[in-house]
């Protein structure tokens, strides 16, 4: 299925315009672009990889990826100290007409405040629209720089990696018997707060103009401006590439310093390895010594060139056997052997925000409650499940039933135990106390529940850890990324057969725009056969398309064709 493109020359104001534009022309653009940039940046033609970054920042199909990112992620209905927000067709094509380099000055932030774990604010700064469009547009031009120079023990905010490769990063470092023992669990104080500017402008390659404008643009903060000497706003989205680029390099650095030697005839390694995630990290060692007394200082020297500092906070040292909490985990040795579990803290902010969910709902129907509560446990047992949880699953589980059953009983103080279980928990299947409802619009005379999903449900199940050096923007490393995609999708939809199923046929691409279908770009299921034409619920009337290529549907009145079933199926 095609759409018809529209040409650079030609942004008309209606809203047909933005529907009408070739997303799949658009997508091979731009990836050809990142390519090839790619390419000259392993080859070291800076001057090059600098023409290609202008290619994509003026090009038709970058200025159309850059404005569809920002008004389909999750603060599309944020507005900046302009108060404006691109939520129609006219107002997002209109917008890629705006996206031009000369006469461009940003506007400041606007600073709001939210809370951390530790019961302190975080300052963010919310870009306008136009700002972070324009962040959008010149971050595609400098991810494929970044992946192409990133450290390998790298993995927050980078595309195709996660937290479950920085957890399985740390099995690998620490797992075996004569692994490292003493680790150096590191946090930096106010990272995008503080890094140095020059720095910045110095070292990351991409149009220093408007990374200039970007990093001076100041905030305003109850109708006040202020100046930004230092940092890079936290809600920009370019903000976390550019602390990547300060922080890249740490690796190297520790590796060139600490290597195996011979000292008298055996063989010596510090068994020094780095694991970071954005700005939290953690350095292991073969004992305390080495790591108070030489890595320490060394990590001050590299992060002092860049204005920024170890937390004291936060910043300690600490044997295997005691165990740290990294990443929402807790890594620790029992008797020699290497055990990652969910840290108690992680656990009790899971259990503390399902409590509140149900408390907010004391009136609220069954059906809403359980929608409301599904996502959240599926969402943390997801997170977890790489690592040894299926203790906490169930405990989780066992909280969660305590929760529902008080919530069951204040709805109704004057009637009994078994009056309030055969209202509430049902028999489905094996399970005897399913906290479920019947739909209300099921036609069957089959059953049909909408049941509370338990944590125990989900398996355990060993992740792989990403390659170091798979980059996503080089086309060598196609079929491996479509493969590490497609493992991913499958363990997300676990669980939704019917899903699992669309996807499978589909082969795993949007039948309107030809790419992938996945957990970040999104989905949504569209019936071929309109259900008030009639069109029924089953397989066989439904498509996995993108969000905003469902819009493309409606809006131009398109046919979709169900695709033919992929081989093996």
């Amino acid at each position: 299925m095609t759409t018809q493109a529209v040409c650079a020359g030609a942004l008309s104001g209606n809203s047909g315009g933005w529907h009408s534009i070739d997303w799949t022309g658009c997508h091979r653009e731009v990836r050809r672009l990142q390519a090839r940039i790619v390419k000259a940046t392993q080859e070291g033609r800076w001057g090059k990889v600098k023409a290609l970054q202008w290619l994509l920042t003026h090009s038709f199909s970058g200025k159309a990826m850059a404005v569809r990112r920002v008004t389909e992620n999750q603060g599309k209905k944020t507005p900046g100290v302009d108060k404006v927000v691109w939520d129609t067709p006219e107002k997002k094509l209109r917008a890629m007409g705006d996206l031009k380099r000369r006469g461009y000055r940003p506007a400041p932030l606007k600073r709001v405040h939210i809370p951390k774990a530790n019961g302190k604010l975080r300052p963010l700064g919310i870009p306008t629209m136009k700002d972070r469009a324009m962040q959008a547009l010149y971050l595609l031009g400098l991810l494929p720089v970044s992946e192409t120079t990133a450290d390998g023990c790298s993995y927050g905010f980078r595309p195709e990696r996660s937290v479950a490769d920085a957890i399985e990063r740390c099995f690998n470092a620490l797992g075996r018997r004569d692994a490292a023992e003493w680790v150096l669990e590191a946090d930096i104080k106010g990272c995008f707060d503080h890094i140095s500017h020059d720095w910045l402008l110095g070292n990351v390659p991409m149009d220093k103009r408007v990374l200039e404008m970007w990093l001076k643009c100041g905030f305003m903060e109850k109708a006040v401006w202020s100046a930004t000497e230092a940092g890079t706003p936290q809600g920009g989205i370019i903000s976390p590439t550019l602390a990547n680029f300060a922080l890249d390099g740490l690796e190297q650095f520790l590796s060139k310093t600490f290597y195996r030697t011979m000292r008298r005839g055996k063989m010596v390694h510090p068994k020094v390895h780095l694991i970071r995630y954005a700005d939290d990290f953690v350095i292991t060692g073969n004992s305390q010594e080495l790591l108070v007394g030489e890595v320490k200082p060394l990590v001050e020297r590299f992060l002092a060139e860049r204005g920024l500092t170890l937390s004291a906070e936060k910043t300690k040292v600490t044997h295997i056997d005691e165990g740290f909490d990294f990443l929402g985990q807790n890594v620790r040795k029992y008797d020699g052997k290497l055990l990652i579990k969910p840290s108690a803290a992680n656990y009790s902010a899971c259990v503390n925000k399902i409590r509140e969910i149900v408390k907010s709902h004391k009136t609220a129907k069954q059906a809403t409650l359980i929608k409301k509560l599904n996502p959240v446990i599926q969402g943390w047992a997801n997170f977890h499940r790489h690592v040894v949880a299926a203790r906490q699953f169930q405990c989780l589980d066992r909280d969660i039933w305590r929760a529902l059953w008080q919530w069951a009983k204040r709805q109704h103080p004057n009637k009994n135990y078994t009056w309030i279980r055969e209202r509430y928990f049902h028999v489905i299947g094996s399970r005897t106390w399913a906290f479920a409802c019947e739909r209300e619009e099921c036609n069957s005379n089959e059953r049909r529940w909408i049941e509370l999903r338990r944590a125990s449900d989900t398996k355990i199940k060993r992740h792989t850890v990403i390659r170091a050096d798979a980059n996503p923007f080089d086309p060598a490393w196609e079929t491996y990324f479509e493969d590490r995609i497609g493992t991913k999708m499958k363990d997300n939809l676990t669980g939704r057969k019917r899903l699992l199923h669309l996807w499978l046929e589909q082969d795993g691409k949007c039948p309107v725009c030809g790419e992938s279908l996945t957990k970040e770009s999104g989905w949504h299921v569209h019936h071929i056969v309109r259900r008030v034409d009639g069109g029924s619920n089953l397989r066989g009337n439904l498509v996995m398309v993108h969000p905003n290529c469902h819009n493309q549907i409606h809006t131009l009145g398109l046919e979709v064709v169900k695709p033919a079933p992929a081989m093996g199926l």
